[in-house]
């Protein structure tokens, strides 16, 4: 289930950019992080509120968890996604998408030195790839 679920992520994280490249037309990356944050906002509270375990909501928001949903959300939705729609506005669909992509480099790093995770040699191997992709782009970018 969990590999289903990765893929119906892959499948929309990797068609939204071609909406959200057409709504900046008219919208600055700000205006348009706005309305996109409402309107999931809008949607989230809505499942939660008719599906989800409200009890549940009340214990996050009472603990320490909430501390590390925030810097999350602070990290991912304000910051990462106003810096994509800014790029995503202003430069090629393919290469910022690539170079957003390259996000789990940050992740398995973070989670080495952070969290004690270990790295695998199929991780190291996938991670080289990840940056090759990226020295690929860059040279692109420039020719």
């Amino acid at each position: 289930m969990a590999l289903f679920l990765a893929f119906v992520g892959m499948l929309c994280w990797g068609l939204a950019p071609l909406f959200g490249k057409y709504g900046l037309r008219g919208a600055s990356p700000m205006t348009a992080l706005s309305v996109r944050t409402m309107i999931a906002a809008s949607l989230v509270v809505a499942w939660t509120l008719g599906f989800g375990d409200i009890g549940q909501l009340r214990r996050v928001a009472a603990s320490r968890n909430l501390v590390f949903i925030a810097v999350e959300a602070l990290l991912a939705t304000l910051v990462g996604d106003l810096a994509y729609f800014a790029a995503l506005k202003h430069g090629n669909i393919n290469q910022v998408t690539l170079v957003l992509a390259a996000s789990p480099l940050v992740t398995i790093i973070a989670a080495y030195f952070f969290l004690g995770e270990r790295l695998t040699l199929p991780q190291l191997l996938g991670a080289f790839l990840v940056v090759t992709g990226l020295f690929l782009v860059g040279i692109q970018a420039k020719l």
